[in-house]
């Protein structure tokens, strides 16, 4: 997790003021997209990491509809459900990595993660979140993972 001292009277970049003197990269709010085919767990979602801090700039339920929103928008990452009915989230989830504007995705499921392994090591995903742990730190802590391989 990035972290920086300020000098007194300083203030963060992002203007995300913390009484201890410091401020995380993690504060700033992230743009979010949440792909799945299921409405239900679209709103349940879109609400939980709302109140968490996250920007959710859009929800989508087909590929097409996320490619339409990520062209549209600027994104730090998207959440694709690996399976998405009719269509396969990993083709999605590679159109989005591969995209103009490259974004990162996490893939989610209600299928546990070794059940998904050899699919997930072909996918150009960041990383894996079953759906019943979403939340804004889980995606925090794989996006900084990501961030400190790359060294950013």
């Amino acid at each position: 997790m990035l972290r920086r001292r300020r000098a007194h009277g300083d203030l963060p970049a992002s203007g995300n003021a913390r009484a201890s003197g410091h401020w995380d990269a993690c504060i700033v709010s992230r743009r979010c997209l949440i792909v799945d085919d299921n409405a239900g767990y679209l709103s349940e979602a879109r609400d939980l990491l709302q109140r968490q801090g996250m920007s959710v700039v859009g929800v989508a339920s087909t590929g097409g509809d996320a490619l339409a929103i990520a062209a549209s928008d600027r994104l730090d990452v998207a959440l694709v459900d690996v399976d998405l009915g009719a269509e396969s989230g990993l083709d999605v989830a590679r159109a989005l990595a591969m995209s103009d504007e490259p974004v990162a995705v996490i893939l989610i499921s209600a299928y546990a993660e070794k059940d998904l392994r050899e699919l997930l090591d072909d996918s150009p995903a960041v990383g894996f979140l079953p759906k019943s742990v979403l939340s804004r730190a889980a995606i925090d802590g794989l996006l900084g993972e990501r961030e400190e391989r790359r060294g950013t």
